[in-house]
């Protein structure tokens, strides 16, 4: 099923924030790389060694995991999450209707809102280098979806020869106080075997920039949906 993107962030306003106010909140950022070497197959049956990375970060959050969740599977929020410099922007989106919802008992934490369920392609592009006025496109597949724990997405198109990111979002409490732990694992590879392996180290650091600035903004993000949220209630 397919639906205009600008359409979905009008379904409920709440999960397509555009104002936002700071608000403290204990956030945890830890980011780990492992190398693993792999073989791709090269045209001519030669094969070159090219290299997987794997990348975790983490962040917990003091809002319930149905707000979180919610937020996090609608693709329209991506933007928002991404460094201004990049200028992301979702140009198109193919919606495939996740499985029913389960139904809170408590009326409060039943959000509302579009969200892409498994065999959903979302197409954004974005600038990566500011000096360089050219855009990339990256169509993302979702593979996985289990509400209120995780979904998952894997590069149909775009940069990378390989690039799979799985979404945990899971409840946890700390300290007595209720909140979500976000956790991302993302292994991915480059083109052009060791010439692509060169450009590793760029690329982790612009990954680390990235979540960092992620984790800097998403708790300001959520603060305004849960307030937005708590009104429409």
């Amino acid at each position: 099923m397919r639906f205009a993107l600008a359409f979905a962030s009008r379904v409920n306003p709440i999960y397509y924030v555009k104002r936002l106010r700071p608000v403290h909140s204990n956030s945890t950022f830890a980011s780990t790389l492992a190398e693993r070497s792999s073989r791709t197959p090269c045209p001519g049956g030669r094969t070159i060694n090219s290299m997987t990375q794997h990348f975790e970060t983490s962040q917990w959050v003091p809002y319930p995991v149905e707000l979180v969740f919610a937020f996090f599977s609608n693709p329209a929020n991506l933007p928002h999450l991404m460094p201004p410099e990049l200028k992301t922007r979702i140009e198109d989106a193919r919606l495939t209707p996740p499985p029913p919802k389960p139904l809170n008992p408590d009326p409060t934490r039943r959000f509302t809102g579009v969200s892409a369920g498994i065999g959903s392609e979302i197409l954004i592009t974005f600038q990566p280098l500011r000096w360089v006025p050219k855009r990339i496109g990256w169509t993302a597949r979702i593979t996985e979806f289990v509400w209120n724990s995780h979904f998952s997405d894997q590069q149909v198109h775009g940069p990378f020869a390989s690039f799979h990111h799985r979404h945990g979002i899971e409840s946890q409490t700390r300290d007595g106080v209720e909140g979500t732990l976000i956790s991302d694992k993302i292994d991915f590879s480059l083109p052009f075997g060791p010439l692509g392996n060169i450009a590793y180290g760029l690329l982790r650091r612009q990954l680390t920039r990235q979540f960092a600035h992620r984790q800097q903004r998403l708790p300001e993000i959520l603060a305004a949906v849960a307030r937005q949220a708590t009104r429409r209630a």
